[in-house]
């Protein structure tokens, strides 16, 4: 039986190559890329924790943790402001799991990202040249939304996801009356009614319906088309008669 002492130093052997074979990522479980992953996201490192993802899937592409990690990515990708990259991830996580159980939360996440570039778009286009610039961002937030409540009624996601396309309604009605006015402004009035009967026909019962009107009837106005204005003067009357700007259109 060998010594004590002899024994020492092979213990001492086994214990570095333990430890090596552990630092080198290439050779860590699936849990401890995972596990390094949630502790990067916890620590708000979302670059490494993104690269933790990744590896697991290279790695280990057929664990349990693996189909989490690739959900966990595209928030990862959103935080670190990859949106681009967030929706892709989505996307694949829906294409590959479409009956996993959290997979709404991937139809949820399409709609959020989409739903906060476009407020910034709107934000940055809002007085400026509208005649090219069109809210695309806005409308994909609602229609993943839509998609989200249509196939996942039960989905714990679906009361935030309606009252995001709310926001997302008025604002997009906010944004086609800023153009109205915008071609108002400028004497395009055609363009200006055009903007505003948009609004009413695709954006009912928004705080937007009173003001499109308004511009409605102003722009037929100044083109000379009195019946139609005094149409649309009609159902302004008719339902908002107490309206600051009903002594101003009379």
């Amino acid at each position: 039986m060998p010594s004590l002492t002899k024994l020492i130093p092979v213990l001492l052997l086994s214990l570095l190559v333990g430890c090596a074979s552990t630092s080198d990522p290439a050779k860590w479980p699936a849990s401890e890329f995972y596990n390094q992953a949630q502790e990067s996201m916890l620590a708000k490192d979302f670059q490494t924790a993104i690269k933790h993802y990744e590896d697991l899937e290279i790695h280990h592409p057929f664990s349990p943790y693996t189909q989490q990690a690739q959900l966990e990515v595209a928030y990862a990708y959103y935080k670190y402001d990859e949106p681009d990259s967030a929706i892709a991830a989505a996307n694949r996580y829906i294409k590959l799991y479409p009956r996993a159980k959290d997979v709404d939360y991937a139809y949820y996440l399409r709609g959020l990202i989409s739903f906060e570039r476009g407020m910034s778009t709107l934000d940055l286009t809002l007085g400026l040249d509208f005649s090219k610039r069109q809210p695309k961002t806005s409308k994909d937030a609602f229609q993943h939304f839509e998609e989200l409540i249509k196939r996942f009624p039960d989905s714990k996601y679906i009361n935030d996801a309606k009252q995001r396309m709310l926001d997302i309604r008025n604002r997009l009605a906010e944004f086609e009356l800023h153009a109205a006015n915008y071609y108002l402004r400028r004497g395009a009035y055609l363009s200006a009614a055009k903007r505003a009967q948009y609004a009413l026909a695709n954006y009912p019962q928004t705080p937007a319906v009173p003001d499109a009107l308004i511009i409605i009837i102003k722009a037929y106005r100044q083109l000379g088309i009195k019946d139609l204005a005094d149409d649309a003067l009609k159902v302004f009357k008719l339902n908002y008669p107490e309206h600051e700007a009903i002594n101003e259109l009379d």
